[in-house]
C-alpha cells in the first residue's frame, strides 16, 4: 500500500501552483524545550494553507472531459480556497458549497480566486448533501477535501520536501489532524523511506476523530465536534486516510484550546506570523510531547498548516495564550467585607502582576473576587499561588481550567442574584447567523422565564451564550427535550462552582 502512495506522491503535479515551503527553525521554542524545533511553513502557500497541494493534484489527474464538466466540493475552509485556485489555473469552473456560518474571510478568499460560492445550510453535513445533489443534477465532478488517493498523495509532497530539507537526524513529525489527508500523505511517504521517524497526530481535545478511531480499531463518528480549531472540525476520519493511519501513525496527542492559543503565540514569537488555530496544533503537540517524555536533543518537525484566521479571533487567542502557557492563573477568592481586606489580599499576592480584578458586594460579612494573576510554569507555578493564599487564610477556588469561568464568568461578574428560585444554567454554542437568537427566544423564551443571558462573539462561526432559565421543579424533566429541539450544542452548568459563587 505504501509503495503505491509513494509513487503517486513522487509523480504528483503540485508545483504548477504550490511552492516548496521552508523548514524554518523555531529558535526561542527550541531553546525553551532543549530540542531542535523546525516549522514546515505551509502557511506561506498562495492560499495560506497546504490544501492547494492535494486539490491541484486531484484536478491534474482528471481527463479533459471530466474537467469540462466543472468541479464541486463542500468545504468551510482551506480546501475551498485551494480548489478555487487550482480550477482557475486550469481554466475550469469550480463551485464551492459552504455553510452559511463560514467566516467571511474564507468566503471572500474563494470568490477572489474565481470560485463560485453557494451558501447552503448551517453545518458542513448540510453543505455536503447539497454539493452531492449538484453532482447528480448538473454532472459536476466531486473533489473530496481529504478522502481521496490523489489528494492524499498531493499532501504527501510535504513529507518529500521535509526529508530532503532535513537529511540528518529527524526524530518525529507532528501533524494536525482533521479528516486525515495531511497525516495520511505524510505517514505513507515517511514510513516507506524512513520508518524510524515517528509520525504523531495532534487533535483538539473536543475534535479527536482519529484518536477515537485508533482506540476503537475502526472509524467512529464523534457525536459533537469543537469549533475553535475550525480547520480540523471533522466528526469522522476519512476511510482511505484511516487505512494508512491505523498502521503507520505512531500516536495521537490531544491538546486544549488554551494550549493551541499558546502555540499561536509561540509561532508568532519565532516567525512574526499569525497562524490559524488548526495550524498551531503541531506546535502545541510538540510542547505536550516534550513535557510528557522529558526529552532533550531531539529534532522535531511541526507542520504549520495554515494561516486563514479572522482577525477578530485574535482577541480570544491573546486572552487565552497566557493560560495555555501556564503564565496566568484565574482564581476566585473570598475575603472579609471590611476595610483593609483588599490591601491584605494584595500583600498576600506579593510581587505577582494582577492581570484582572473583578469585585461585587456579596454580603455584609464577605466579598467574592475574581482575579487573574501572572504566574510562571517553572519559577512560580499556579499551585504555589493557590497554596500560598490558602496558607494565609484565604478561601481560594482555582478556575484556570474551568471553561465556563474563562468564557463567561470573567465577563459577567457582578450579576449575583441570590433571590432567584428554581434557576437552571446552560452554556450554548450558537451559529453566527441572522435569526439564531430569535430562534432561541421563540422556542424557549415563552415557556420559561430567562433570568440571565450572556453572549460573547469571538469572530468565529459560532457564538458563545450563557443563559439561566427559571424552571419549576416539576418541569425539570421537560428541559432536555426542549433544548434538543432548538438544535444548538449545550452543556448544563447548574452545578458549576463558578456559577454558584458569582451568579447563583
Amino acid at each position: 500500500m505504501l509503495e503505491q502512495y509513494v509513487k503517486k506522491t513522487l509523480t504528483s503535479r503540485v508545483y504548477d501552483v504550490a511552492v516548496e515551503t521552508p523548514l524554518q527553525p523555531a529558535r526561542q521554542l527550541s531553546e525553551r524545550t532543549g530540542n531542535q524545533i523546525l516549522l514546515k511553513r505551509e502557511d506561506l502557500q498562495p492560499v495560506y494553507s497546504f490544501k492547494i497541494r492535494g486539490a491541484y493534484n486531484k484536478l491534474a489527474q482528471l481527463s479533459p472531459e471530466e474537467l469540462a464538466r466543472g468541479m464541486v466540493t463542500a468545504s468551510a475552509g482551506n480546501h475551498a480556497q485551494g480548489l478555487a485556485l487550482a480550477a482557475k489555473h486550469l481554466g475550469v469552473k469550480a463551485t464551492i458549497v459552504m455553510p452559511r456560518t463560514t467566516p467571511e474571510l474564507k468566503v471572500q478568499g474563494v470568490r477572489s480566486r474565481g470560485g463560485k460560492v453557494v451558501l447552503h445550510g448551517d453545518s458542513f453535513p448540510e453543505a455536503l448533501a447539497h454539493s452531492l445533489k449538484l453532482v447528480e443534477e448538473k454532472g459536476y465532478v466531486y473533489i473530496h477535501p481529504y478522502d481521496d488517493e490523489y489528494v492524499i498523495a498531493g499532501q504527501g509532497t510535504i513529507a518529500m520536501e521535509i526529508l530532503r530539507q532535513q537529511q540528518g537526524q529527524l526524530n518525529a513529525i507532528f501533524v494536525p489532524v482533521g479528516g486525515g489527508g495531511l497525516i495520511a500523505g505524510i505517514a505513507a511517504f515517511v514510513k516507506y523511506l524512513r520508518p524510524e521517524i515517528k509520525i504523531i497526530g495532534v487533535e483538539p481535545e473536543d475534535s479527536n476523530c482519529l484518536q477515537a478511531a485508533m482506540a476503537a480499531g475502526e472509524r467512529v463518528v464523534l457525536s459533537q465536534v469543537g469549533l475553535f480549531a475550525d480547520g480540523v472540525a471533522v466528526a469522522q476520519i476519512g476511510k482511505n486516510n484511516f487505512d494508512i493511519c491505523q498502521h503507520y501513525v505512531d500516536e495521537v496527542i490531544t491538546v486544549s484550546t488554551d494550549e493551541i492559543c499558546a502555540a499561536i503565540k509561540d509561532i508568532y514569537d519565532d516567525t512574526r506570523s499569525i497562524t490559524e488555530p488548526a495550524g498551531a496544533l503541531a506546535v502545541a503537540g510538540i510542547k505536550r510531547y516534550v513535557e510528557r517524555e522529558g526529552i532533550t536533543g531531539q529534532v522535531l518537525v511541526g507542520i504549520d498548516s495554515g494561516a486563514n484566521v479572522n482577525f477578530d479571533r485574535l482577541r480570544h487567542v491573546a486572552e487565552r495564550a497566557e493560560l495555555g502557557e501556564g503564565r496566568e492563573a484565574i482564581i476566585a477568592v473570598t475575603i472579609p467585607e471590611k476595610p483593609g481586606s483588599f490591601r491584605a489580599f494584595c500583600e498576600a499576592i506579593g510581587k505577582r502582576q494582577i492581570t484582572e480584578f473583578n469585585y461585587r458586594y456579596h454580603t455584609e460579612k464577605e466579598a467574592h473576587i475574581f482575579v487573574g494573576v501572572q504566574t510562571h510554569p517553572e519559577t512560580d507555578p499556579r499551585a504555589a499561588l493557590v497554596d500560598g493564599l490558602r496558607a494565609q487564610g484565604f478561601p481560594v477556588l482555582d478556575l484556570t481550567d474551568n471553561e465556563l469561568a474563562k468564557l463567561h464568568i470573567r465577563h459577567a461578574v457582578g450579576g449575583h442574584a441570590a433571590a432567584v428560585p428554581d434557576e437552571s444554567v446552560f452554556r450554548f454554542e450558537f451559529p453566527e447567523r441572522p435569526g439564531a437568537l430569535f430562534n432561541f427566544l421563540t422556542k424557549l423564551g415563552g415557556r420559561w422565564n430567562i433570568t440571565m443571558f450572556h453572549y460573547r462573539n469571538h469572530g468565529a462561526a459560532d457564538g458563545r451564550v450563557l443563559a439561566a432559565l427559571q424552571v419549576p421543579e416539576d418541569e425539570r424533566h421537560l428541559v432536555p427535550a426542549a433544548l434538543e429541539e432548538i438544535g444548538y450544542p449545550y452543556w448544563d452548568e447548574s452545578d458549576n462552582p463558578a456559577y454558584k459563587l458569582f451568579l447563583g
